[in-house]
């Protein structure tokens, strides 16, 4: 019979091998993890929030396998979308994010530890556009919205803008559309991020670009691609009337 003092000790040593265990565990976790300790992290805390509070259902499974480079194309009804897409991306993705946001600090670091592209918004930006042609090329997921900003109309996607039709054709790469519904949006950022809300994530099939990967200098190939990718999305979102358009300005085959 062991006595109190006994028993004190024999469960503080059952707690720390019980604790050395856990944290062995989340190490071997760690370094077969593709992210980093502090993305790690963030996608903890991403899977916290986009579970409990915005309460997301998922409709299909990612298609692309990993080492294997590809553009996501999707809707864009609020600041916390990508949020979304990385509860089934089990790696990084780089979304193109307007780069005036790089300029607020901790809004820069953050989007710099997530990997994300800064792109001007005056239509053609050569130099994003490269770095999402190189990141693609080296197996690596670029996440693009082609409406270019957020949606906050009645209509199911504003006209788009060529950028992922010119990359994925550079990068020789499929395209995988994405439908985001219910996302919760006030009109700004840190309001949505304390809204509850229903929303549901539709994964589409890839699409397969390769009859086109000779005609990344075809603006009317760009825009061909460009509106069968807003079909695609508006498809997920069971509305396969919609009839897309193209934005005024369009983006130059020159990367």
């Amino acid at each position: 019979m062991l006595s109190a003092e006994s028993r004190d000790i024999f469960a503080i040593c059952v707690l720390a091998a019980l604790g050395s265990l856990l944290a062995g565990w989340i190490m071997l976790k760690l370094r077969r993890s593709p992210f980093s300790p502090v993305q790690s992290l963030f996608y903890a805390l991403n899977y916290a929030i986009t579970r409990i509070l915005w309460r997301v259902e998922i409709r299909g499974r990612f298609p692309i396998q990993p080492g294997q480079g590809a553009v996501i194309v999707c809707n864009h009804r609020c600041p916390v979308d990508p949020s979304f897409i990385a509860l089934v991306v089990p790696r990084a993705v780089h979304w193109m994010v307007a780069k005036e946001y790089f300029e607020f600090g901790p809004l820069g670091r953050f989007l710099r530890m997530c990997g994300s592209i800064p792109v001007g918004r005056g239509g053609s930006d050569t130099a994003a556009t490269k770095t999402a042609i190189r990141t693609v090329q080296d197996g690596e997921l670029v996440g693009i919205f082609p409406e270019g900003r957020i949606n906050t109309t009645s209509q199911i996607l504003l006209p788009g803008r060529p950028g992922a039709a010119l990359i994925a054709l550079k990068a020789r790469a499929a395209v995988v559309p994405c439908y985001i519904h219910g996302s919760p949006y006030d009109g700004t950022t840190l309001g949505c991020l304390l809204m509850p809300a229903s929303v549901r994530l539709e994964i589409g099939q890839p699409i397969d670009l390769s009859p086109y990967f000779d005609r990344a200098g075809d603006r009317e190939v760009l825009e061909e691609l460009t509106c069968g990718f807003l079909r695609a999305i508006a498809e997920l979102a069971g509305q396969p009337e919609f009839e897309p358009r193209l934005a005024s300005r369009v983006y130059k085959p020159d990367a």
